[in-house]
């Protein structure tokens, strides 16, 4: 199946989407929405929003896990984004540090490599309002 490379380019034209895929990249895991959701302080819905449009650009595929859906990049896919994400990593690797220490402190909280918490916000963002459970 062949990528659809303006799509690509225009779901990596919003920030937050960017930030996503910067996570991703920079963890190397695949990562559930809720772990997500508290490194970028984002609130689910909006996450699972630009989700939606990064998988439909074919950038990141999902996979269900017990109760959890796990997102991860679509490497191998094409050339083209494996060397698009690789310029991400390399480039964005100090970006957004905020993001991927917050997602660190997150994914310390994993048993057995998987997230079991669900939604735990590690810093309150005003304003936003983010389930926790």
């Amino acid at each position: 199946m062949n990528l659809d490379f303006l799509k690509v380019f225009k779901s990596l034209g919003d920030e937050t989407r960017l930030r996503i895929v910067n996570l991703l990249v920079q963890s190397g895991e695949r990562l559930c929405v809720c772990e997500m959701t508290d490194a970028l302080l984002v609130p689910q819905y909006q996450v699972s929003r630009h989700l939606s449009v990064l998988r439909h650009a074919g950038i990141v595929h999902s996979e269900r896990d017990g109760t959890w859906i796990y997102y991860a990049l679509n490497r191998g896919r094409s050339q083209c984004l494996d060397d698009l994400l690789e310029v991400v990593r390399k480039h964005f690797s100090q970006r957004y540090p905020e993001d991927i220490a917050r997602l660190n402190e997150r994914l310390a909280k994993r048993e057995d490599g998987r997230c079991v918490i669900g939604y735990a916000l590690t810093e309150e963002k005003p304003g936003v309002k983010i389930k926790h459970g």
